[in-house]
């Protein structure tokens, strides 16, 4: 009977841990992506960059073979410090994205997403619950290259603009009809208690961890300051 209940005990203590390494998996996996996209030759226009309150980095999502709009991912989201998101990117909090925009997905690989939130009120709306891309909140594909420009009327319309990056390929692409919540159990794992994604980004509850130096690196790095309107 001991014996039992001392592999119930290690069991027990071994999940948390299980969860901890495999969520900062995920953060320094959107670091790598963030650095590969933004070190590419065709990327995210500065411009664009430089006026997103958040970025949401999706690595690996995976669209099952021959079905319509199926994937589901996981992946973070972090905005520019300070009420206002003027200030430096700061600590991550844990994102889900569930769905899919319709139409056949062929061969099942997996796709890595950038989304950007480019007002208060699309960065705000998805701290809080789960929000439908392209309903609740106006989502477009992103123009693409460093020089395109954001002042384009679909860029200064939508509040998500959305990319994706699939066998080596960069391009705009439309996510409406896809959700995107916080998975507070994932922060839970992340940082090691209970913690809401509105505590970790708008209160600065928490400090980034280790695992998303890389991501706030490039960020801090390529876009330092926002140019957008107060």
């Amino acid at each position: 009977m001991n014996k039992w209940i001392s592999l119930g005990l290690l069991a027990t203590l071994a999940f948390p841990v299980h969860g901890q390494e495999k969520e900062q998996d995920r953060v320094e996996n959107s670091g790598k992506v963030m650095q590969e996209i933004l070190n590419a030759p065709d990327s995210i226009p500065q411009s664009v960059l430089d006026k997103a309150d958040c970025v949401v980095i999706l690595p690996s999502v995976l669209k099952a073979a021959f079905i319509v709009g199926a994937s589901y991912g996981r992946g973070v989201m972090t905005c520019r410090g300070g009420k206002d998101f003027h200030g430096k990117w700061g600590a991550p909090t844990m994102m889900a994205l569930e769905g899919g925009s319709a139409g056949l997905q062929i061969g099942g690989q997996a796709t890595d997403y950038i989304l950007l939130l480019m007002n208060s009120r699309s960065a705000t709306a998805i701290l809080s619950s789960k929000v439908k891309l392209g309903g609740d909140a106006s989502a477009a594909a992103g123009p693409v290259g460093r020089t395109a420009s954001a002042e384009t009327d679909v860029t200064m319309r939508a509040e998500i603009l959305s990319y994706s990056r699939a066998r080596g390929a960069f391009a705009g692409i439309s996510l409406a009809g896809s959700t995107l919540r916080p998975d507070n159990g994932a922060n839970e794992n992340l940082y090691g208690k209970k913690i809401d994604a509105k505590a970790i980004v708008l209160k600065g509850a928490v400090k980034a961890p280790p695992s998303a130096s890389t991501l706030l690196s490039t960020l801090n790095k390529a876009s330092p300051v926002n140019k957008s309107k107060p």
